[in-house]
């Protein structure tokens, strides 16, 4: 503990003689360490337990684990030095060892909070710093402490529907309610701030989209549907929460000539090893060009050397190099005529490692949960989109506004470069560029349900040539979902120029040359192919809430268009989504990690607004803590035993994030006055009044968490040793009377809060929630 500032100038909250007994803030801090002794924390006696070698080892462990989640082994990410202290980003070393040990510790078990109360129990009383700095950072930013189990749930501050503007919390509207928009709905949430969510459609999940087909309700991902590597994929997170099985896609995936016949593994290979030849040497290729790759495609630069080399000469090589090409449409839903050579590839530094997987019963499992307990109002269009010095205004179809402080938007890049949203002003010149340059490309299904599983169910993909070049991404891949899906599912990929032909096709007839080319593999083989009990075709490139699939780079553009898209204007309006993100574009897990995000760029903003614009945030006389506020709180504590008192600042006092404030009671005889003290005579004549004050009693207060206050509550340890965790083992600092009013007025007015909506849900549950 350390002395508080001098007193603020503000006008008394009560009467002089109506004040709890108080003391002398600047001599509590020796007095308290007199009572508590000189015990070494148990903290630290804990950690003496590891050799100095075990202590390595784990330290390289945990480096490894971070630098899967992308953080740098031994330096500091870019984004996270301006986010730190000056004097921790100068000397991070010690910084970047407790960084990493909080990350491996928290995705060791993500099912729960990771609480800094339980990090400072693994680390050096010497580094308590370092674990605020760096626990902080990591909450804040999305990187630990997010998902969707029940210890993480969509909480608004409990004033949200009892305040207007008034509430500290600023408000949001977020446009889009895909992953993108409901993590970073659910994330703002956590952080206190109150959220709107508009979503055009009449369902969650945006391009992530699992219908239900056939009798037995099979789920079919029409949309996003592999989680594309798992090792730190924050996907992976939600599952593990949820308690999801995850399924390995498996690698063997044989290909088919048109006539049935099975590609010749020998011949399979080759082609392949030819394949990736051609994109090392695209590579040289860039490196020898420089600046002149940028106005070539990856199309144009592999056939070039496809002809030099001399290589996929005859008819079924041709056919095998363009199944790889048509899957490499595939991955970057563009045709190689429009990717960039220079930059088609710029995020595969990034790439997650590990398995690709799909997802048990499909993934609108997490879209399910990430909607839990998040706002979201549907077939709500957003037309127009206002932002200023003021706030923000959106407008839907229909002509109602939406009015908050901040808008999140997280449409598709094919709704920006269509023009649909009207954005007033308009929005800076260079991210209009960055919008027409980045490409945004198309991927289309035929997703089928077949009465039993007639393929090979050893397998998860197989492949389909075709001996039209124009026509090779048409059907060329099969997706087999029966191990995950509750039924006999198979799915036909359309990539590359066949997606865009795709769209003016009718559905029968696209589903007569699907059957056509299932027959055509199968029947050879004597196996008969059935008609499917039902059958959809997806449409992504005329559907109006995305025009198309995900985003790639087209030539002449680059991986700063999607940083550009990402930058925020004026602190009003933010953009998120998987064209926002240059390390994981084109993938689910790049839209969740935008929205995170953005949610602690929106949450900074929110600092920020609300210390600069006083007017408009400040707490007013009227709505600072009555006289007797902090007295009258601990009257009916949440929690109390021995001389701890608790009072929480959520409806539910008992969620272990709850936060709240700790009252203390202590007499001086017991904790200002040495043991067996007795004041001489001398002592009583100078001061009538000493002896009186050494038997009163009077209160020390913390901000605490319901998680810390069960840790107390729990200890075996008498009153003293649980003073000592507290102050010793956990560096929480205790405050007197005066100073806890003054810099826990907010948490007081939380907490009055949070009793009057218990009370109200106690009664008529008709309370009206109102953004602003």
């Amino acid at each position: 503990m350390s002395p508080p500032p001098s007193p603020p100038r503000r006008p008394q909250r009560r009467a002089a003689t109506s004040r709890p007994a108080s003391y002398d803030e600047s001599l509590d801090d020796a007095a308290l360490q007199a009572y508590l002794g000189d015990a070494t924390s148990r903290r630290v006696r804990r950690l003496r337990r590891l050799s100095a070698e075990e202590r390595q080892r784990e330290t390289e462990t945990e480096a490894l684990i971070a630098l899967s989640l992308g953080f740098p082994i031994d330096e500091l990410h870019p984004e996270e030095r301006p986010l730190l202290p000056s004097h921790i980003a100068e000397a991070p070393n010690d910084y970047i060892v407790v960084r990493n040990h909080i990350l491996a510790s928290w995705r060791a078990d993500p099912g729960a909070p990771l609480p800094r109360a339980r990090v400072l129990e693994t680390v050096a009383a010497s580094y308590d710093h370092l674990v605020a700095a760096a626990h902080g950072y990591l909450v804040r930013e999305g990187h630990i402490n997010f998902g969707v189990s029940a210890a993480f749930p969509a909480a608004p501050p409990p004033d949200a529907a009892l305040q207007g503007p008034v509430a500290p919390g600023a408000a949001v509207v977020v446009v889009g309610a895909g992953l993108a928009g409901l993590a970073a709905a659910r994330q703002l949430l956590r952080f206190g701030l109150r959220v709107l969510v508009l979503e055009g459609r009449g369902r969650p999940g945006g391009r992530v989209y699992t219908s239900r087909l056939g009798e037995d309700k099979a789920a079919v991902e029409l949309g996003g549907s592999v989680i594309t590597g798992i090792h730190a994929n924050p996907l992976g997170v939600l599952a593990r929460q949820l308690g999801i099985p995850l399924h390995k896609v498996r690698d063997r995936c044989p290909l088919y000539y048109p006539d049935g016949r099975t590609v010749d593994t020998k011949l399979d290979r080759s082609v392949d090893l030819v394949f990736n030849t051609l994109l090392d040497h695209a590579t040289r290729l860039r490196e020898f060009l420089k600046e002149a790759a940028e106005r070539i495609s990856l199309g144009e630069g592999i056939e070039k050397l496809r002809r030099l080399y001399h290589v996929a000469r005859s008819d079924d090589e041709r056919m095998i190099l363009d199944w790889h090409f048509a899957n490499l449409e595939f991955s970057n839903a563009g045709c190689l005529s429009e990717l960039s050579l220079a930059y088609w590839d710029q995020d595969d530094p990034y790439e997650m490692g590990g398995d690709h997987c799909f997802l048990a019963g499909g993934n609108s499992r997490l879209i399910d949960a990430l909607c839990d307990g998040v706002p979201v109002l549907y077939e709500k269009t957003v037309k127009r989109i206002e932002h200023g010095a003021d706030g923000v205004s959106v407008t839907v179809e229909g002509g109602q506004v939406f009015k908050a402080d901040m808008v999140l938007c997280t449409v598709p890049l094919g709704v920006l470069k269509s023009g649909s949203i009207v954005f007033d002003p308009e929005l800076p010149e260079q991210k209009l560029g960055a919008v027409q340059r980045l490409g945004f490309g198309l991927l289309n299904k035929v997703a089928m349900v077949f009465p039993h599983v007639f393929w090979d169910e050893d397998i998860d993909t197989f492949g389909c040539l075709n001996k039209d070049s124009s026509k090779r991404g048409e059907y060329f891949l099969f997706y087999s979902y029966h191990t995950v899906s509750g039924g006999a599912v198979l799915i036909a990929l359309v990539a590359g120029e066949a997606a865009l032909e795709f769209e003016k096709v009718d559905p029968v007839v696209a589903l007569h040359r699907v059957l056509a080319i299932l027959r055509g593999i199968f029947g050879p083989k004597g196996v008969t192919v059935p008609d499917p009990i039902q059958s959809v075709c997806t449409r992504w490139g005329s559907d109006p809430f995305c025009w198309g699939s995900y985003s790639h780079i087209r030539v002449g553009s680059s991986g700063t268009d999607y940083d550009i898209l990402a930058e925020s204007v004026n602190d009003r309006l933010f953009f998120a989504g998987e064209a926002t993100n240059r390390a994981y574009p084109a993938t689910m897990h790049g839209a969740l990690l935008s929205g995170l995000r953005e949610a602690s760029k929106i949450q900074r903003a929110a600092e920020s607004i609300l210390n600069s614009d006083q007017k408009k945030y400040s707490l007013p006389k009227s709505l600072r803590p009555p006289n007797s506020a902090l007295e009258d709180l601990f009257s009916e504590p949440d929690l109390a035993f021995g001389r701890f008192s608790f009072v929480f600042s959520s409806v539910t006092p008992d969620d272990p994030e709850a936060l709240g404030l700790a009252q203390i009671s202590l007499d001086n005889s017991s904790l200002l006055q040495p043991k067996n003290h007795e004041p001489k005579e001398d002592q009583k004549d100078q001061d009538p009044a000493a002896e009186k004050i050494i038997f009163k009693t009077f209160h020390l207060y913390a901000n605490v968490s319901r998680e810390l206050a069960d840790q107390l509550h729990n200890s075996r340890d008498d009153d003293k040793g649980r003073l000592g965790l507290l102050c010793k083992d956990l560096s929480v600092r205790l405050m007197g009377y005066d100073f806890a009013c003054d810099v826990f007025s907010d948490m007081i007015l939380s907490i009055l809060r949070a009793r009057k909506a218990r009370k109200l849900l106690q009664g008529p549950k008709d309370v009206k929630i109102s953004l602003l």
